[in-house]
């Protein structure tokens, strides 16, 4: 049965991983698939939103996500305007709600917003009658991102329900790694965490995941293993002793990929990789990486993103103010 005939996208908004459904992962998954064809012809653009306007808002740095969505807006023959924090009225008081609605003013459709507050995307969704998407909030969510790494394994794999997936880094400070978890279980998939005590959140079993402290356990039996780098700049204090320590165990080389991982076995990152930490440079251009396909179908995902949540927009009625 094709997922896209028998659910509609309803969502004025895209926050989190965690208020969709698994019809609703799959729908944006099929979408994706389309939006990837179009990628591959000789000219890779539809007018599928001419005449709309998107902002990117990016209160945090960002290259992979900013440039991606920025190049879907355009794919799809949007209007773009980038916004940056570092040199916007920001820096002189303004608040984030009136540099939201003073973009509204000019007659934007979308906001695409990355910040360092969780939560600042869902409050940015309640001061703006344009449709939001979260492009990573603090330690909240980062749905695209989980989106495109759940389409690539499928894309690989052949399906997500069934398989055995790991993530190994930096699970507390990582909103990657919520979203993952949220996406896979959902559709169908059985996640492990791995990575020092320290950089484990507490109860995150409670969203449907196994916890290893050892390596070799979340590598052996894997399909798939995101790797996700040590996040220094959200952590206030040293939480592991040094970098060498970390890297002797849970950094992956050859080494231990020829031990304990399948043949077959993928491996993702979201990126920016950190080589010689959490993988060495050898395996991030191995046979196992599947890295730059990740950043390949980030664009045909968040073009499926903006061209769903633009078409139940146009459904909805605005709210007044």
């Amino acid at each position: 049965m094709n997922t896209t005939e028998t659910v509609k996208w309803t969502k004025k908004n895209l926050l989190g991983i965690q208020d969709l459904s698994a019809e609703e992962i799959s729908l944006i998954l099929d979408q994706t698939k389309n939006f990837k064809e179009v990628l591959a012809r000789s000219i890779p653009k539809v007018p599928a939103l001419r005449g709309k306007t998107i902002v990117n808002l990016f209160c945090e740095a960002s290259t992979r996500t900013r440039a991606s969505f920025e190049l879907a807006a355009k794919r799809l023959s949007a209007d773009t305007l980038s916004v940056n924090a570092s040199t916007s009225s920001f820096l002189k008081g303004e608040t984030l709600r009136d540099t939201a609605q003073n973009l509204e003013a000019m007659n934007i459709d979308m906001i695409v917003m990355r910040h360092g507050c969780a939560g600042a995307t869902k409050f940015l969704s309640k001061c703006v009658n344009a449709s939001v998407i979260n492009a990573g909030d603090g330690m909240h969510e980062h749905p695209t991102q989980a989106l495109l790494d759940v389409y690539t394994i499928k894309e690989k794999l052949g399906k997500i329900k069934g398989l055995n997936v790991s993530i190994i880094g930096d699970i507390a400070h990582s909103r990657v790694a919520r979203s993952n978890i949220w996406a896979l279980t959902k559709l169908g998939a059985k996640v492990k965490v791995c990575g020092p005590k320290t950089l484990m959140p507490d109860e995150i079993e409670k969203m449907g995941c196994e916890v290893t402290y050892d390596l070799g356990s979340a590598l052996k039996g894997a399909d798939a293993v995101n790797v996700l780098r040590i996040q220094l700049e959200r952590q206030k204090k040293s939480l592991f002793p040094t970098t060498r320590e970390y890297v002797q165990n849970f950094g992956i080389n050859r080494e231990v990929l020829d031990k304990y991982a399948k043949k077959d076995m993928l491996l993702l990152h979201p990126g920016p990789i950190n080589r010689g930490v959490e993988l060495s440079q050898d395996v991030a251009d191995s046979e196992y990486s599947v890295i730059l396909n990740q950043v390949t179908n980030g664009v045909a995902v968040r073009m499926a993103v903006l061209f769903l949540l633009s078409h139940a927009k146009e459904q909805i009625k605005p709210k007044n103010k």
